[in-house]
C-alpha cells in the first residue's frame, strides 16, 4: 500500500522530480483525482467561482472551506491535502489566523493551510503552533478589487524583485511551499532557483517545482478558458449531451425501459 504524503516528503521532491497538484472540492473527484496519483490536493477557495457561482473568491466563507475539505477528506486520499484560507479569516491579525486556521486543521483534518500574500508574521505563528503553512504570491485572487482585476504580476524589474523578496520571507517565516501565479516564467524561475522550498505555478511557466490547476479547467468544463491552462477532456460536452439524450429518452417513453425496471 502506497503511503500518504506527508509535508516532509513533499519538500523532499525539490530538484527531484515535478510535483502534480490539483484542485478538488467534494469526496467523488478527490477519490479519482487521488487514484490518478496527484502529490497535493489543494482544497481551494476557487470553489466560490466553480461550484458555487461567484465571480471572486471573496464570498467564501470559513465554514464552506471547512465543509467542502472534510469532505475530501473522507476519500482518505494519499495526496498531501491543503485547504485555502478564505477572505478575511487571516488578514487582520495573527490571533485570528490562528484560531482560524485551527478549525479548519481540527475540523476537517487536512494536512495543512494555504495562505495569500507576504504575511510574514501569521505564517511564523502557525508554524509555531504546529500548523504547516504554503504560500501564495503573484496574482492573489482575494486581492482582486486591489489589483483591479485579475492581472499578470512580476512584469517590471522592481515588481519582480518584490516578489522574490517576498517568496524569500514566506521560506524563513515557515512556508513548506509556495504557490506562484500569474508570473512571467523568468520571474518563476528566479524564484524558484533561488529558495529551497517547492514552487508550484499556476501560469508561471515550466521552470516551477509543480504545476497545480483548478481541476473544472482541466476537464473542460468551464465555459472560458484561461491563457495557462491546458484542456485534457471535453466533460462540458460530454455531459450535455449525456443529459440532453437521457431527456429525449424520457420524453420518447424510452426511459426506463425493461432493463431499468423491477419485475413483481
Amino acid at each position: 500500500m502506497a503511503r500518504r504524503m506527508n509535508v516532509p516528503s513533499f519538500v523532499a521532491q525539490k530538484g527531484t522530480r515535478r510535483l502534480v497538484c490539483l484542485t478538488a472540492y467534494d469526496v467523488l473527484t478527490a477519490g479519482i483525482v487521488d487514484e490518478a496519483g496527484v502529490d497535493l490536493i489543494l482544497v481551494g477557495d476557487s470553489l466560490g467561482n466553480v461550484v458555487l457561482g461567484h465571480e471572486t473568491t471573496l464570498p467564501v466563507t470559513l465554514d464552506q472551506m471547512i465543509s467542502h475539505s472534510a469532505a475530501v477528506m473522507r476519500a482518505k486520499p494519499k495526496a498531501l491535502v491543503i485547504a485555502d484560507m478564505p477572505f478575511l479569516t487571516f488578514q487582520v491579525n495573527p490571533e485570528d489566523t490562528l484560531r482560524n486556521a485551527g478549525r479548519i486543521i481540527q475540523e476537517a483534518g487536512v494536512d495543512g493551510v494555504k495562505i495569500e500574500g507576504a504575511r510574514g508574521d501569521h505564517v511564523r505563528m502557525l508554524v509555531q503552533a504546529g500548523i504547516p503553512v504554503m504560500g501564495h504570491i503573484g496574482l492573489t485572487p482575494q486581492s482582486v478589487l486591489e489589483l483591479g482585476g485579475f492581472r499578470v504580476q512580476g512584469r517590471t524589474p522592481e515588481a519582480a524583485d518584490a516578489l522574490l523578496e517576498q517568496a524569500k520571507a514566506l521560506e524563513a517565516a515557515g512556508c513548506f511551499s509556495l504557490v506562484l501565479e500569474s508570473v512571467p516564467a523568468p520571474v518563476a524561475e528566479h524564484v524558484t532557483k533561488a529558495i529551497g522550498i517547492p514552487t508550484v505555478g499556476i501560469g508561471a511557466g515550466r521552470a516551477c517545482d509543480g504545476q497545480i490547476l483548478v481541476i473544472t479547467d482541466l476537464l473542460g468544463m468551464s465555459s472560458a478558458t484561461p491563457k495557462f491552462v491546458r484542456r485534457y477532456a471535453a466533460l462540458r460536452d460530454v455531459i450535455h449531451d449525456a443529459v440532453r439524450r437521457y431527456a429525449e429518452d424520457v420524453r420518447s417513453d424510452c426511459f426506463p425501459g425493461p432493463e431499468e425496471t423491477y419485475p413483481e
